[in-house]
């Protein structure tokens, strides 16, 4: 399971699901080290985390910004894993939404919101099914049409409103571009721009983006490399 916190990767893997050749910056171990919030550097791994410690430290990051932490994995024992998972998920309001990847002419559309090169997505509607609202949304945040094709992943990312915490569920998929001769930015959404970009540009947009958005275009690409 991953969950996007306040832009951080959070990560709850099995033991057993530990790669030896993935590169942490700091290891610590839930059962012997005292994991202090100074120590959560760069990419972090914490072996044998219990319960407890899992759900304190996703509660301080979403009250602390942590500056200079890029990643934080949880490994927990095979048969806890499902309790601890549920345990996350019951600290939030789930929330669920539908967005994607428009492709034209090898390249794919990105849009502007609030500063960051993001992609179109937003909340599903009440009894809306996630392939439909994810179309819809597309389409009104763009204001082009499109045909659904592949899905692509899931994502979870937390926030807070009016002092509840939510825990959204975005499914992502890709799109065929069919019109956008009437493209426009859809402003009450706070989007000030909507633009096709190549692979370069994507690269380059990416810098100024989401480590969520990040992770669903890399998941696009190895789609779409499997897919030729």
């Amino acid at each position: 399971m991953k969950i996007f916190i306040n832009d951080i990767s959070v990560n709850l893997i099995r033991a057993t699901e530990e790669h030896s050749h993935h590169i942490y910056d700091v290891q610590l171990n839930g059962r012997t080290d005292n994991i202090d919030s100074k120590k959560l550097i760069d990419d972090v791994l914490v072996k044998e985390a219990t319960r407890s410690q899992v759900q304190a430290l996703i509660n301080l990051m979403q009250e602390k910004k942590f500056k200079e932490l890029d990643s934080i994995t949880f490994s927990v024992e095979p048969d806890e894993y499902k309790s601890i998972k549920k345990a996350v998920r019951s600290q939030f309001k789930i929330v669920k939404a539908g967005g994607g990847i428009v492709e034209k002419d090898d390249k794919i559309l990105l849009i502007f919101r609030k500063g960051k090169w993001d992609l179109p997505k937003g909340k599903l509607e009440k009894k809306e099914g996630k392939k439909e609202g994810a179309l819809r949304e597309v389409e009104e945040e763009c204001n082009v049409k499109v045909r659904l094709s592949d899905k692509i992943t899931h994502t979870w990312h937390t926030y807070v409103r009016n002092g509840k915490k939510h825990l959204k569920k975005t499914y992502w998929y890709r799109f065929d571009c069919l019109d956008d001769s009437q493209m426009k930015p859809q402003l009450e959404e706070s989007i000030t721009d909507v633009c096709w970009m190549d692979e370069k540009g994507v690269n380059q947009a990416m810098v100024n983006s989401y480590r969520s958005i990040r992770h669903v275009i890399k998941k696009y690409h190895k789609l779409s490399t499997r897919l030729i």
